[in-house]
């Protein structure tokens, strides 16, 4: 992996906020723009009453912060509840998932190392993505236990 060469400022009124492909969570990616091969930085902003993919990674850790709100997750067969500034370091064969079982919105930001460059847009090798969704990954938490998520476009 190349490391980059000096340094990118981003700018807020630069990021680009998109849902993501299979639960429609809004997400805006921090680093798509530097070219970077050895770090990813994505905001996920989870509206109330939502969950991101179950699902785990090859060999990327990753970096859970709460920005804004409450956040919880799953990781493996636990639920975590994290305050307003705090982390959870997830190591990358343990299946998780961020939800929000709450009326608030929540704002994670999500590190994860080294970057998989199987997974970005463009990748010249494929990947099986069973490895990375073992099992269904639109399934929801037991918290979220007959909410309709994602929304019927």
């Amino acid at each position: 992996m190349k490391t980059i060469e000096g340094y990118y400022l981003i700018e807020p009124k630069n990021l680009f906020w998109r849902p993501a492909n299979l639960m429609r969570i809004p997400n805006a990616d921090y680093l798509e723009r530097t070219g970077s091969e050895n770090l990813s930085a994505r905001l996920w902003r989870l509206p109330p009453r939502s969950a991101s993919t179950l699902h785990k990674h090859i060999r990327q850790e990753e970096f859970y912060f709460v920005l804004e709100g409450v956040g919880r997750m799953r990781v493996g067969e636990e639920t975590l509840t994290v305050s307003k500034y705090g982390g959870v370091l997830v190591g990358p064969e343990k299946l998780r998932q961020v939800f929000n079982d709450t009326d608030a919105e929540v704002l994670w930001l999500i590190i994860g190392a080294p970057e998989e460059l199987e997974l970005l847009q463009g990748a010249k090798s494929k990947i099986d993505l069973a490895v990375i969704y073992p099992v269904d990954p639109k399934q929801l938490p037991k918290e979220l236990a007959g909410v309709e998520w994602p929304p019927k476009e």
